[in-house]
C-alpha cells in the first residue's frame, strides 16, 4: 500500500465529509482537535498514517466489517462524546488498517459481553503505532449494540475497539463513539459458537470458538 495513495483517500474522505456537513449555526464547533502521538515502541506491524489532527464533531458515518461470519454495519457519532475516536476510525478504515485482520477475544459472563477487534498480531498487541486520549465524561454505559475503544490504561487509545453483545459493567473509562446498526445477528451467532477460555479461572473469556476474522472494511453512506 502506498502512502500517497493513502494519505489522498484519507484527505478525499475528509473533504467530501465537510462538502456534505450540514450549515450550523455559528455557536456549534464543526471540528474539535486530536492528538494522535506516536508510540516508537509499539509500531504498526503494517504501513499506517496518523490521522489529520481535526475531527468533525458534524452527522453520524457508518462502517461495514465484511466479517467471515457475515456484515456487521456500525454507525459512527461525530456529534458525540468522542469524535476522535470517530475520526480515528474513518481514517483506519480507509487506509485498509482492518483488512484482513482477526478478532482475538470475546467474552460472555456476568461482567462482561464483548467481542474485541482491531489488534493486529493478537489480543492487545498490534496497534497502529500511535496512541489518542480518552473521551469520557463519567457517564458512560455500554448496553448491547455499543461499540467503544479498548484500551490499555489511560490514554492509550489506538485501533482495537469492542462490540458489546449483551451488556459490560464496567467502570465508564472507554470511549464511546458508536453502535451496531445491523448485524446483531452476526454477534449472536458468534457467541453461540462457543468461546476458548484464556484462563480457566476466568470462565467465559478468551478466544472465540470459531475464529472471527474482519476479511474488509469500508465506509459507507456518503
Amino acid at each position: 500500500m502506498k502512502l500517497r495513495w493513502v494519505f489522498t483517500t484519507v484527505v478525499a474522505l475528509a473533504a467530501s465529509v465537510l462538502a456534505a456537513a450540514p450549515a450550523q449555526a455559528s455557536t456549534v464547533k464543526p471540528f474539535v482537535r486530536c492528538e494522535f502521538t506516536p508510540t516508537p515502541e509499539n509500531p504498526s506491524p503494517r504501513p499506517v498514517m496518523r490521522p489529520l489532527p481535526y475531527a468533525l464533531t458534524i452527522g453520524t458515518q457508518k462502517v461495514t466489517f465484511k466479517t467471515n461470519h457475515g456484515p456487521i454495519v456500525i454507525e459512527l457519532n461525530r456529534a458525540g462524546a468522542a469524535p476522535c475516536a470517530a475520526h480515528n476510525m474513518i481514517s483506519l478504515v480507509a487506509q485498509r488498517f482492518y483488512n484482513k485482520s482477526q478478532c482475538w477475544r470475546l467474552t460472555n459472563n456476568a461482567r462482561l459481553g464483548v467481542l474485541q477487534c482491531g489488534d493486529l498480531i493478537k489480543a492487545e498487541v498490534g496497534g497502529p503505532g500511535y496512541k489518542f486520549a480518552d473521551e469520557v465524561t463519567g457517564k458512560e454505559t455500554y448496553p448491547r449494540g455499543t461499540v467503544a475503544m479498548g484500551n490499555q490504561g489511560p490514554g492509550t487509545n489506538g485501533s482495537e475497539f469492542f462490540i458489546v453483545h449483551s451488556f459490560a459493567n464496567i467502570a465508564p473509562k472507554y470511549s464511546v463513539f458508536g453502535k451496531v446498526v445491523r448485524g446483531m445477528d452476526v454477534l449472536d451467532r458468534i457467541v453461540a459458537n462457543g468461546i476458548i477460555d484464556t484462563d480457566p479461572a476466568v470462565p467465559g473469556d478468551g478466544l472465540p470458538a470459531k475464529p472471527v476474522k474482519i476479511e474488509k472494511a469500508t465506509v459507507t453512506g456518503f
